[in-house]
């Protein structure tokens, strides 16, 4: 089995136990090699309610670093500030949390955003 489908496998086996809704919305992370993208979701309504990637032009690093995955997380959060939601619940995307993907978490927990 490659690694590729083994972080599927691992996707599917969070996302059986784990949904957002409009007050507490999933934060949906995928990282390429060369971007790190993350959506504020609504899974009952079928809606993305915020998004934020290294590709948004409020992000002045445009390589993909932990700086630049921090910044997303930052900027997603001032995003869900405004929409007025304090708790979201993080769906790492079977990536292991280190590195990239936990300075995004670390980004969206310094502007009050709990999960």
């Amino acid at each position: 089995m490659k690694v590729k489908d083994r972080r599927i496998h691992r996707k599917i086996r969070i996302r059986k136990k784990i949904a957002g809704t409009s007050t507490v919305p999933r934060l949906a992370v995928f990282k390429s090699n060369n971007n790190i993208y993350v959506q504020a979701i609504d899974d009952l309504n079928h809606v993305t309610l915020a998004s934020a990637s290294t590709l948004s032009k409020e992000i002045k690093s445009k390589t993909l670093s932990n700086e630049s995955a921090k910044e997303v997380g930052e900027l997603l959060g001032e995003k869900l500030k405004n929409l007025k939601i304090k708790s979201a619940v993080f769906d790492r995307g079977g990536y292991i949390y280190h590195g990239r993907v936990k300075s995004l978490a670390d980004g969206v927990r310094d502007k009050g955003i709990e999960f």
